[in-house]
Protein backbone atom coordinates (compact mmCIF):
# COMPACT_ATOMS: atom_id res chain seq x y z
CA UNK A 1 0.00 0.00 0.00
CA UNK A 2 1.92 3.04 -1.26
CA UNK A 3 0.44 6.43 -1.96
CA UNK A 4 1.52 9.92 -0.90
CA UNK A 5 -0.02 11.68 2.11
CA UNK A 6 -2.76 14.11 1.10
CA UNK A 7 -3.97 17.29 2.75
CA UNK A 8 -5.97 19.27 0.20
CA UNK A 9 -8.08 16.74 -1.68
CA UNK A 10 -5.36 15.72 -4.15
CA UNK A 11 -6.36 12.74 -6.21
CA UNK A 12 -5.49 9.20 -5.19
CA UNK A 13 -5.19 7.01 -8.27
CA UNK A 14 -4.12 3.67 -6.78
CA UNK A 15 -6.72 0.96 -6.29
CA UNK A 16 -6.43 -2.64 -4.97
CA UNK A 17 -6.28 -5.36 -7.60
CA UNK A 18 -9.31 -7.58 -7.97
CA UNK A 19 -11.69 -5.16 -6.23
CA UNK A 20 -14.54 -3.46 -8.12
CA UNK A 21 -16.18 -0.12 -7.38
CA UNK A 22 -19.47 1.55 -8.18
CA UNK A 23 -20.21 5.23 -7.50
CA UNK A 24 -23.88 6.24 -7.31
CA UNK A 25 -25.22 9.78 -7.18
CA UNK A 26 -28.13 9.05 -4.84
CA UNK A 27 -29.35 5.95 -3.01
CA UNK A 28 -31.42 5.06 0.04
CA UNK A 29 -28.54 3.24 1.77
CA UNK A 30 -25.25 1.90 0.47
CA UNK A 31 -25.70 -1.22 2.63
CA UNK A 32 -29.16 -1.78 1.15
CA UNK A 33 -27.78 -1.27 -2.35
CA UNK A 34 -24.94 -3.69 -1.57
CA UNK A 35 -27.44 -6.37 -0.58
CA UNK A 36 -29.41 -5.80 -3.77
CA UNK A 37 -26.28 -6.04 -5.89
CA UNK A 38 -24.60 -8.90 -4.02
CA UNK A 39 -26.12 -11.83 -5.99
CA UNK A 40 -24.70 -10.46 -9.25
CA UNK A 41 -21.21 -9.57 -8.01
CA UNK A 42 -18.24 -11.76 -8.84
CA UNK A 43 -15.84 -10.40 -6.23
CA UNK A 44 -15.26 -7.75 -3.55
CA UNK A 45 -16.95 -4.48 -4.50
CA UNK A 46 -17.03 -1.00 -3.02
CA UNK A 47 -20.28 0.93 -3.48
CA UNK A 48 -20.15 4.66 -2.74
CA UNK A 49 -23.05 7.11 -2.82
CA UNK A 50 -22.68 10.86 -3.14
CA UNK A 51 -25.88 11.14 -1.09
CA UNK A 52 -27.85 8.70 1.07
CA UNK A 53 -31.52 9.33 1.79
CA UNK A 54 -32.02 6.62 4.43
CA UNK A 55 -28.63 5.84 5.92
CA UNK A 56 -28.55 3.47 8.90
CA UNK A 57 -26.35 3.07 11.94
CA UNK A 58 -26.11 0.34 14.54
CA UNK A 59 -29.33 -1.01 16.09
CA UNK A 60 -31.45 0.59 13.36
CA UNK A 61 -30.53 4.17 14.23
CA UNK A 62 -30.69 6.78 11.47
CA UNK A 63 -27.41 8.01 10.02
CA UNK A 64 -27.45 11.63 8.82
CA UNK A 65 -25.58 11.99 5.54
CA UNK A 66 -25.57 15.37 3.76
CA UNK A 67 -23.75 15.78 0.42
CA UNK A 68 -19.99 15.95 0.86
CA UNK A 69 -19.88 13.38 3.65
CA UNK A 70 -18.59 9.89 2.93
CA UNK A 71 -20.94 6.91 2.61
CA UNK A 72 -19.73 3.62 1.16
CA UNK A 73 -20.11 -0.11 1.60
CA UNK A 74 -17.73 -2.95 0.85
CA UNK A 75 -19.62 -6.09 -0.09
CA UNK A 76 -17.77 -9.40 -0.15
CA UNK A 77 -18.17 -13.12 0.35
CA UNK A 78 -16.23 -13.81 3.55
CA UNK A 79 -14.35 -17.02 4.22
CA UNK A 80 -14.46 -18.73 7.58
CA UNK A 81 -17.08 -18.57 10.31
CA UNK A 82 -19.58 -15.82 11.15
CA UNK A 83 -17.25 -14.90 14.02
CA UNK A 84 -14.42 -14.38 11.53
CA UNK A 85 -16.70 -12.17 9.45
CA UNK A 86 -17.67 -10.11 12.51
CA UNK A 87 -14.00 -9.40 13.26
CA UNK A 88 -13.77 -7.59 9.93
CA UNK A 89 -15.33 -4.62 11.74
CA UNK A 90 -11.96 -4.15 13.47
CA UNK A 91 -10.22 -4.34 10.08
CA UNK A 92 -12.60 -1.66 8.80
CA UNK A 93 -11.97 0.60 11.81
CA UNK A 94 -8.20 0.32 11.34
CA UNK A 95 -8.60 1.03 7.64
CA UNK A 96 -10.60 4.23 8.28
CA UNK A 97 -8.16 5.39 10.96
CA UNK A 98 -5.06 4.80 8.86
CA UNK A 99 -6.50 6.12 5.60
CA UNK A 100 -7.42 9.42 7.27
CA UNK A 101 -4.02 9.68 8.96
CA UNK A 102 -2.26 9.15 5.64
CA UNK A 103 -4.42 11.74 3.93
CA UNK A 104 -4.43 14.39 6.65
CA UNK A 105 -1.15 13.83 8.48
CA UNK A 106 0.11 11.94 11.54
CA UNK A 107 -0.98 14.62 13.99
CA UNK A 108 -4.68 14.04 13.33
CA UNK A 109 -6.08 13.16 16.76
CA UNK A 110 -7.89 9.92 15.95
CA UNK A 111 -8.87 7.02 18.21
CA UNK A 112 -11.01 3.89 17.94
CA UNK A 113 -14.04 3.33 20.16
CA UNK A 114 -15.28 -0.22 20.67
CA UNK A 115 -16.85 -1.82 18.82
CA UNK A 116 -16.59 0.15 15.57
CA UNK A 117 -16.51 3.95 15.82
CA UNK A 118 -13.69 6.30 14.84
CA UNK A 119 -13.19 9.38 17.02
CA UNK A 120 -11.60 12.73 16.21
CA UNK A 121 -10.65 15.02 19.10
CA UNK A 122 -12.84 12.83 21.31
CA UNK A 123 -15.99 13.19 19.17
CA UNK A 124 -17.57 10.67 16.80
CA UNK A 125 -16.28 11.13 13.27
CA UNK A 126 -17.17 7.79 11.65
CA UNK A 127 -19.30 4.71 12.18
CA UNK A 128 -19.24 1.19 10.77
CA UNK A 129 -22.18 -1.16 10.26
CA UNK A 130 -21.93 -4.84 9.31
CA UNK A 131 -24.91 -6.65 7.78
CA UNK A 132 -25.07 -10.06 6.16
CA UNK A 133 -27.11 -12.26 3.88
CA UNK A 134 -27.45 -15.87 4.99
CA UNK A 135 -28.03 -17.69 8.23
CA UNK A 136 -26.05 -19.75 10.71
CA UNK A 137 -22.63 -20.68 9.39
CA UNK A 138 -23.58 -19.90 5.78
CA UNK A 139 -22.92 -16.19 5.16
CA UNK A 140 -23.55 -15.61 1.48
CA UNK A 141 -22.54 -11.94 1.48
CA UNK A 142 -21.28 -9.41 4.01
CA UNK A 143 -21.84 -5.66 3.72
CA UNK A 144 -19.43 -3.41 5.63
CA UNK A 145 -20.96 0.06 5.64
CA UNK A 146 -18.79 3.05 6.54
CA UNK A 147 -19.92 6.61 7.12
CA UNK A 148 -17.49 9.49 7.74
CA UNK A 149 -18.50 13.06 8.57
CA UNK A 150 -16.16 14.85 6.18
CA UNK A 151 -17.98 18.19 5.94
CA UNK A 152 -20.86 18.13 8.45
CA UNK A 153 -21.96 16.37 11.62
CA UNK A 154 -25.47 15.66 12.99
CA UNK A 155 -27.01 18.07 15.46
CA UNK A 156 -26.25 16.94 19.05
CA UNK A 157 -29.94 17.15 19.93
CA UNK A 158 -30.67 14.29 17.53
CA UNK A 159 -28.59 11.84 19.60
CA UNK A 160 -29.46 9.60 22.51
CA UNK A 161 -28.49 10.77 26.02
CA UNK A 162 -24.86 10.03 26.84
CA UNK A 163 -23.76 9.65 23.23
CA UNK A 164 -20.49 11.24 22.17
CA UNK A 165 -20.72 14.59 20.42
CA UNK A 166 -20.64 14.21 16.65
CA UNK A 167 -17.85 15.99 14.79
CA UNK A 168 -16.78 16.53 11.19
CA UNK A 169 -13.30 16.53 9.73
CA UNK A 170 -13.73 20.01 8.25
CA UNK A 171 -15.27 21.42 11.42
CA UNK A 172 -12.49 20.13 13.68
CA UNK A 173 -9.48 20.65 11.42
CA UNK A 174 -10.46 22.86 8.47
CA UNK A 175 -9.22 20.13 6.12
CA UNK A 176 -11.13 19.31 2.95
CA UNK A 177 -11.09 15.67 1.82
CA UNK A 178 -13.12 14.52 -1.16
CA UNK A 179 -15.20 11.34 -0.80
CA UNK A 180 -13.66 9.90 -3.99
CA UNK A 181 -10.15 10.34 -2.62
CA UNK A 182 -11.09 8.81 0.73
CA UNK A 183 -12.64 5.84 -1.07
CA UNK A 184 -9.34 5.07 -2.82
CA UNK A 185 -7.29 5.47 0.36
CA UNK A 186 -9.77 3.40 2.36
CA UNK A 187 -9.93 0.59 -0.20
CA UNK A 188 -6.12 0.30 -0.18
CA UNK A 189 -5.92 0.39 3.61
CA UNK A 190 -8.69 -2.21 4.03
CA UNK A 191 -7.02 -4.48 1.49
CA UNK A 192 -3.75 -4.26 3.42
CA UNK A 193 -5.27 -4.99 6.84
CA UNK A 194 -7.52 -7.77 5.55
CA UNK A 195 -4.48 -9.49 4.00
CA UNK A 196 -2.76 -9.34 7.37
CA UNK A 197 -5.73 -11.01 9.04
CA UNK A 198 -5.91 -13.62 6.28
CA UNK A 199 -2.20 -14.45 6.58
CA UNK A 200 -1.62 -14.07 10.33
CA UNK A 201 -5.02 -14.29 12.00
CA UNK A 202 -6.69 -11.84 14.35
CA UNK A 203 -3.69 -11.30 16.66
CA UNK A 204 -2.01 -8.47 14.68
CA UNK A 205 -5.39 -6.83 14.10
CA UNK A 206 -6.14 -6.98 17.81
CA UNK A 207 -2.74 -5.49 18.71
CA UNK A 208 -3.06 -2.69 16.16
CA UNK A 209 -6.60 -1.89 17.26
CA UNK A 210 -5.61 -1.74 20.94
CA UNK A 211 -2.74 0.62 20.08
CA UNK A 212 -5.36 3.03 18.71
CA UNK A 213 -8.11 2.38 21.29
CA UNK A 214 -9.89 5.23 23.07
CA UNK A 215 -10.03 5.17 26.89
CA UNK A 216 -8.05 1.95 27.32
CA UNK A 217 -7.52 1.50 31.06
CA UNK A 218 -10.31 3.96 31.95
CA UNK A 219 -13.62 3.22 33.62
CA UNK A 220 -16.43 2.92 31.05
CA UNK A 221 -19.99 1.62 30.95
CA UNK A 222 -21.30 -1.07 28.58
CA UNK A 223 -25.06 -1.05 28.04
CA UNK A 224 -27.02 -3.90 26.45
CA UNK A 225 -30.74 -3.23 26.57
CA UNK A 226 -31.58 -2.53 30.21
CA UNK A 227 -28.35 -4.11 31.50
CA UNK A 228 -25.37 -1.92 32.38
CA UNK A 229 -21.87 -3.05 33.31
CA UNK A 230 -19.27 -0.58 34.54
CA UNK A 231 -15.59 -1.42 34.88
CA UNK A 232 -12.07 -0.78 33.73
CA UNK A 233 -11.60 -1.18 29.99
CA UNK A 234 -8.85 -3.80 29.78
CA UNK A 235 -8.95 -4.47 26.05
CA UNK A 236 -10.58 -7.02 23.74
CA UNK A 237 -10.21 -10.78 23.67
CA UNK A 238 -9.47 -13.13 20.76
CA UNK A 239 -13.09 -12.94 19.60
CA UNK A 240 -13.19 -9.14 19.67
CA UNK A 241 -15.35 -9.04 22.81
CA UNK A 242 -14.90 -6.12 25.20
CA UNK A 243 -13.03 -6.94 28.43
CA UNK A 244 -14.19 -5.06 31.53
CA UNK A 245 -12.83 -5.55 35.04
CA UNK A 246 -15.16 -4.45 37.83
CA UNK A 247 -16.65 -5.53 41.17
CA UNK A 248 -17.65 -8.88 39.64
CA UNK A 249 -14.20 -9.50 38.27
CA UNK A 250 -13.17 -9.77 34.65
CA UNK A 251 -16.00 -9.98 32.11
CA UNK A 252 -16.08 -10.44 28.34
CA UNK A 253 -18.96 -8.57 26.67
CA UNK A 254 -19.62 -9.57 23.05
CA UNK A 255 -22.05 -6.76 22.14
CA UNK A 256 -23.00 -3.47 23.79
CA UNK A 257 -23.13 0.31 23.45
CA UNK A 258 -20.26 2.03 25.23
CA UNK A 259 -20.47 5.21 27.29
CA UNK A 260 -17.56 7.18 28.70
CA UNK A 261 -17.67 8.91 32.08
CA UNK A 262 -18.20 12.65 31.84
CA UNK A 263 -19.75 12.64 28.33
Amino acid sequence: MRFPPLSNGAAVSAWPAGVARHVIDRVDSTNAEAMRMAPGLSGPTWIMARQQTAGRGRRGRAWTDPPGNFAATLVLRPHGSPADAARLSFVAALAVHDALRRMCGPHLNLALKWPNDVLLNGGKLAGILLESIGSGAAIQALAIGIGVNLVAAPEPGDLEPGALRPVSLRGETGLAVLPDDLLCALALSFDDWSRQMRDFGFAPIRSAWLARAARLGDTITARTGATETTGRFDGIDDTGALILTGPRGRQAIPAADIFFAGT
